[in-house]
């Protein structure tokens, strides 16, 4: 019998071990638990490690939500690499299916959610995810979901599916405009909004593409006057829907050892 290997992930501990007990009962699921993103990052490198990955990860929407209202700050909303997880920081449910699917792509992941949400169910399945299910399904449905993903199959509630291809088609027209406008940017100011994705200010701009700390500023204020925008945070926003990426700052570290070596 090939048997499924399931981790759970929910900070609600009683809902996400009633969970986990449900499963096992299964003749062929093994599952787990873990109570943070983080802890199922850990969970996700160890199994890789011992040669034996996970094949469905069951992850809650509001992942990271209760400890942030106790701390008082909010969920962390960037994507967390596999290999990356911090033990001390906070991974929301869908940073950490991006994180899965960019270092784990052979990994399903299924949101488990409190309520319907179009918007979010729309991200989920941007971000990787294969389903979308309610949190008060039956034990049945959920079981069909889960060895639907790993036929490449993709489950929303019936409810959802008009609202959620009204999102993605929304996304996919703001995702058209932002790269018609970051085409009409010259090669040097999209290395200045490369840049400005890596999170470098001026000064550091200046220091990577030898340029003066006035040039850089005349480039920036170009860059966001052809995106129409008014800010760099704005620009950055607009720069990841258009898809690009960060400049490697990586690469310059090991240049400049090698220099100084």
């Amino acid at each position: 019998m090939v048997r499924i290997r399931v981790l759970v992930v929910d900070d609600h501990r009683i809902f996400a071990e009633s969970l986990a007990a449900a499963l096992a009962a299964e003749p062929d699921v093994d599952v787990s638990a873990a109570g943070s993103g983080p802890a199922a990052l850990r969970c996700l490198e160890r199994a890789v490690n011992e040669g034996r990955r996970y094949d469905v990860l069951l992850v809650d929407a509001d992942l990271g939500s209760t400890a942030s209202a106790l701390q008082g700050v909010r969920p962390a909303v960037t994507a967390v690499p596999v290999q990356e997880g911090n033990a001390d920081g906070l991974v929301d449910g869908i940073s950490l299916v991006a994180g899965v699917r960019s270092g784990q792509p052979a990994v399903r992941t299924v949101v488990l959610a409190e309520k319907d949400d179009p918007r979010r169910a729309a991200l989920a399945l941007q971000a990787g995810a294969s389903g979308w299910v309610a949190k008060d399904c039956s034990l049945s449905r959920l079981l069909t979901v889960i060895r639907g993903v790993l036929r490449d199959e993709t489950h929303l509630p019936p409810a959802l599916l008009t609202g959620v291809l009204r999102e993605l088609t929304a996304a996919r027209k703001h995702r058209t405009e932002s790269e018609r406008l970051v085409e009409s940017l010259t090669p040097r100011e999209r290395e200045v909004l490369r840049c400005m994705v890596a999170g470098l200010g001026r000064k550091a701009v200046a220091e990577r593409l030898f340029l003066s700390p006035h040039t850089v500023r005349t480039h920036m204020q170009n860059v966001l006057g052809k995106l129409g925008v008014h800010s760099t945070l704005a620009a950055v926003a607009l720069a990841r829907r258009a898809g690009v990426g960060p400049a490697d700052l990586a690469g310059d570290v090991v240049e400049r050892g090698g220099q100084l070596a």
